[in-house]
């Protein structure tokens, strides 16, 4: 298999897994308080920027069914995309801790945009600080709960770490 496909490949697998996770486990996916554990794989481009594609496509999928409805598919998706960047970014750069920091964009990314759109569309009477500090906790426990472990996991395994090159 060519090197292009294999990319296309894993974007491909990684918006189906990111779709499946989100769409399987909505009853805490959306919301004020939400924990969606597909957001553990937004470390993924910290080692291959072919992996940012599927993520955004991944969450357009899953945000079909968001009670935000398209604001979700546009808003949610580019927080996505821009966490997604940002995170390859921290995997090229020569900063000490930034295994630590990889899944941090995703995080106030995340807590920032969804933070506002919940509070806009979705709960007016609670106030904006608070909606963000809950997106932002929601995507703490899932960012480094599962995508922190997931990057020592792909760097002490050689098998996986080969789909990343």
């Amino acid at each position: 298999m060519s090197v292009k496909i294999r990319k296309i490949v894993f974007a491909a697998m990684v918006a189906a897994i990111y779709a499946a996770l989100t769409l399987s486990l909505s009853f805490f996916s959306f919301g004020v308080i939400q924990y969606r554990v597909a957001e553990g794989l937004t470390i993924l481009p910290y080692f291959a920027s072919f992996s940012i594609p599927g993520l955004l496509i991944g969450c357009i999928v899953s945000n079909i069914i968001s009670p935000l409805g398209i604001m979700d598919m546009v808003f949610g998706s580019l927080a996505t995309l821009i966490s997604a960047i940002l995170t390859y970014y921290i995997g090229k750069s020569k900063l000490k801790f930034k295994k630590i920091l990889a899944p941090l964009p995703a995080v106030l990314v995340n807590a920032f945009v969804i933070g506002i759109l919940l509070k806009l569309l979705y709960v007016k009477d609670m106030p904006l600080l608070l909606c963000m500090l809950q997106v932002a906790w929601g995507e703490l426990v899932c960012c480094y709960g599962i995508g922190l472990p997931l990057i020592y996991i792909i760097e002490k395994n050689s098998i996986l770490r080969s789909f990343l090159k």
